[in-house]
């Protein structure tokens, strides 16, 4: 089930990227007293009580024909269409103008519910500028001061309860859902359509031809897969047409609701920086994952080219050496047979559970074959070790002292319980806790 998103709009200079910031309890927008200095979309995580939800902060909407108004409006506009509650911010000091107004007209547009806040309302004297912003339509305006992070609880308790009610989707748990992510042309849509034998989705050469995630439920050899395809990511910069620098979002929702997530590669481009960025996304989000290779029929090959390439991606991608690497054509279906096969491994092993006393035998053996080092003349005494959670796979290791489970110790035991439980294609997690 994915995550609530709340959009962040209104127009420029009402103090937006502060209220982000409060959200998120990070400086992550560029705070600045200058209207359109938040030029593009940032989000975030957030959490209020026990709900998490995605936070979106957008440029300011402005009327005019300037190229970089029309884009923060069409920017502000992919927020709106992405967002499930819009928070439209207006500035108490001011009252209402004509740009507002002109907000108001688009948010109606939306058909999305619509909390107002009305930053900049720092002390109580000034709550009687509010009544006026009622006339925007959108019912009672929350007073809100960013600088001081006063009344943002009462704002928060409105946009939750405007929230969609969390709806387990109509798909069986032992369904794998996979996911594809990646640059914009490196071939995703190709896969799916290799995958599924048939033209499910258009494939273009042209990058960022898919707009949205796209679901598609098949069987494989009796087991029930749902893929989930998604526009590809381009690095901020180098991005000319609106709505591709959204789709990171998008993807992110994908990852979400994946338990396997494919990073896909252009073996004619090779690897670019974006590649790990992307990829580090579904590492981060815990998810099992596979690095797939597409276009290795563009490759001009020789004996050692596999391998030689291999070795690159071990390098690059040294937070990902549990990932296995797939290489394929997409257009000419050459080794297509292979992939299904480690989306099914990857996902059993990112839902795999380890009994107690193997995970044990398996620790005790490695501290005699490896004593942990002692630390400040103090020495880790590892008691016992048991398997809390999966997706993806954790692990407690109860000690005498936390601080002293130094991480180069904690990977020699991730790499024991690899050797001992396979548990390619997905993270596994180690946490250090003192016995009580």
């Amino acid at each position: 089930m994915r995550k609530s998103v709340i959009a962040i709009v209104g127009r420029p200079n009402v103090g937006k990227s502060t209220i982000f910031n409060r959200l998120v309890g990070e400086r992550i927008s560029i705070v600045e007293d200058t209207p359109g200095v938040t030029r593009d979309r940032i989000y975030a995580e957030a959490e209020w009580l026990t709900t998490s939800f995605n936070v979106i902060d957008t440029g300011g909407i402005e009327l005019g024909d300037e190229p970089l108004l029309v884009q923060m409006r069409a920017q502000a506009q992919v927020a709106i269409d992405e967002a499930d509650v819009i928070v439209f911010m207006v500035n108490g000091r001011d009252g209402i103008t004509g740009a507002d107004e002109e907000v108001a007209k688009l948010l109606f547009k939306s058909n999305k519910p619509v909390v107002l806040a009305v930053n900049k309302v720092d002390n109580p004297e000034m709550r009687e500028n509010i009544y006026e912003f009622y006339s925007l339509g959108f019912g009672e305006p929350f007073p809100i001061s960013g600088t001081h992070g006063l009344g943002l609880g009462d704002m928060l308790d409105e946009v939750v309860k405007h929230f969609p009610e969390k709806i387990q989707e109509e798909i069986d748990d032992d369904t794998i859902r996979f996911s594809l992510i990646g640059r914009p042309n490196v071939g995703k849509s190709s896969l799916v359509n290799s995958l599924l034998g048939q033209e499910r989705v258009i494939v273009s050469d042209i990058a960022g031809t898919t707009r949205d995630a796209i679901d598609t439920p098949f069987t494989k050899d009796e087991r029930d897969y749902v893929i989930i395809d998604t526009a590809g990511m381009r690095k901020r910069g180098k991005v000319y047409e609106t709505t591709e620098k959204y789709s990171i979002m998008r993807a992110l929702k994908a990852i979400e609701r994946s338990d396997v997530v494919l990073t896909l590669i252009d073996a004619d481009a090779g690897i670019h920086e974006q590649d790990k960025k992307i990829a580090g996304y579904a590492h981060e989000a815990g998810k099992a994952v596979i690095i797939v290779v597409n276009k290795w029929d563009t490759v001009e090959k020789e004996e050692k080219t596999m391998k030689e390439f291999e070795d690159k991606v071990r390098d690059q991608f040294r937070f990902l050496d549990y990932a296995p690497i797939v290489f394929l054509s997409a257009k000419t279906k050459k080794r297509i047979h292979t992939l299904i096969p480690k989306v099914l491994e990857a996902s059993e092993n990112h839902a795999k559970r380890v009994q107690t006393n193997l995970l044990n035998e398996v620790i005790m053996d490695a501290l005699a074959m490896n004593p942990s080092p002692s630390i400040k003349g103090q020495k880790l005494k590892i008691f016992y070790a048991t398997q809390v959670s999966v997706k993806p796979p954790s692990f407690v290791v109860f000690v005498n002292e936390p601080e002293l489970m130094h991480f180069t110790y904690e990977r020699f035991l991730e790499n024991r319980i690899r050797e001992a439980f396979g548990f390619e294609g997905t993270p596994i997690k180690i946490f250090a806790r003192k016995r009580s």
